[in-house]
């Protein structure tokens, strides 16, 4: 019972200093609110990052020729065309765990169609690309297999060269030319929009890989192959038997190629987010510990001013402990209540920030207990002196005190 009873003579005082009370807690306030925004907006950062890696593919093992030594010349990551057609078939068939193999070309060349031009990028993959990018076709279809063997003149075009050169039109069954040569549109992708790199998707024609051998590189050699792996666990086991592989078709030379998986990227890509995140975090962490001086600093004038209430008490019976109670109770209640509004603030503050400027966010449940936690915490620390200043007061000359 005395401690109810405590509790209520601390948020008596608390009331009967409401303006200053409020002020007070003004600075946990806005401390918790910055932690809360912050993450928020952080996460919802690093998931759009997510999510623009994912829309690439999924369980994806890239090869890419590059990483030599020749004449004491050394050249890294994309810089000599090495990759052959056979090592993509030798992936395919000699690889456990390769689920899709496309070989990869990449050129970008001026398309013509009804009158109109644009400058795109030419993807000369296999069958199963699309597969291996979860890529919807909105409406016709793939080339099939019998045309990447007989290198057709077909392609498959994204929205954007379909609004570009087929205004108004259906694409399907329409041809276009690449560097002259006749391509007959049998499919339209479904839009996927820019990608973390800020690259326009759906700004491609995609042809079979040998047309684009043929027709549109007229070179051996491929810009890459894309694998996909059966699993997510299966990555790094696939990303090593083709590092293998193709080491042992090389007869051991020195690797002339580099195998990267899509795991790799999506951590280093969002490395930079979470960085950001805990750097913003941190950043406003300073505003909590601001906000707990201005609760200590508040809690000592709160004694100064109330030295004979506390010299009254202690004469009649109170023990130090009771006055020890009450004072850090104000302090915990002052922070606790600024840490409800800040949460409530930071929230809101998120959501607005995601209406107004269309950012993702994400509000984490974790980092709202977290920051409730620490408001309370603040109390406890930065209450304790003040309190434990009042406990020590001498009765007699606490009456004495003007």
């Amino acid at each position: 019972m005395r401690f109810f009873n405590t509790i209520k003579v601390a948020l008596r005082a608390l009331r009967r200093n409401l303006l200053r009370s409020i002020l007070t807690a003004l600075g946990i306030i806005i401390g918790v609110a910055s932690v809360i925004a912050c993450v928020s907006i952080g996460n919802g950062a690093k998931l759009q990052v997510e999510s623009s890696i994912a829309s690439l593919g999924q369980n994806i093992v890239s090869v890419y020729p590059g990483n030599f030594t020749a004449g004491g010349v050394r050249g890294g990551s994309g810089s000599a065309s090495t990759l052959t057609v056979d090592d993509a078939l030798a992936i395919r068939g000699q690889v456990s765990g390769a689920l899709n193999v496309s070989p990869d070309m990449r050129d970008r060349s001026q398309i013509l169609a009804n009158g109109l031009n644009w400058n795109s990028t030419i993807q000369g993959e296999d069958v199963n690309y699309l597969d291996i990018r979860i890529w919807a076709v909105a409406s016709g279809s793939i080339f099939s297999d019998a045309d990447v063997r007989s290198g057709a003149k077909v392609c498959v075009i994204g929205k954007t060269v379909a609004d570009q050169l087929f205004q108004g039109m259906d694409p399907i069954g329409q041809t276009l030319r690449i560097r002259n040569i006749p391509f007959k549109v049998v499919g339209l992708l479904a839009s996927k929009g820019f990608n973390y790199f800020g690259q326009d998707q759906d700004d491609v024609v995609i042809i079979p890989y040998t047309s684009h051998l043929k027709r549109i590189a007229r070179r051996p050699y491929l810009n890459s192959i894309t694998v996909q792996a059966a699993s997510a666990e299966q990555m790094a086991r696939v990303q090593q038997d083709i590092t293998d592989l193709l080491q042992q078709r090389r007869n051991g030379k020195e690797p002339d190629f580099t195998v990267r998986n899509q795991q790799d990227l999506a951590e280093a890509a969002t490395a930079t987010a979470t960085t950001m995140t805990w750097l913003l975090g941190a950043t406003a962490c300073v505003s909590l510990v601001v906000g707990g001086i201005g609760v200590m600093n508040i809690m000592l004038v709160s004694v100064t001013e109330r030295t004979r209430e506390i010299g009254i008490r202690l004469a009649v019976g109170a023990r130090g402990n009771d006055v020890l109670r009450q004072f850090l109770l104000e302090a915990v209640a002052l922070s606790s209540l600024g840490g409800i509004i800040g949460i409530v603030s930071g929230i809101g503050f998120s959501e607005l920030i995601a209406y107004l400027q269309h950012w993702p966010v994400l509000i984490s449940t974790f980092w709202v207990i977290v920051g409730f936690s620490v408001s309370a915490f603040i109390g406890i620390v930065f209450g304790f002196f003040p309190a434990y200043k009042a406990a020590q007061l001498d009765p007699i000359e606490a009456l004495r005190y003007e």
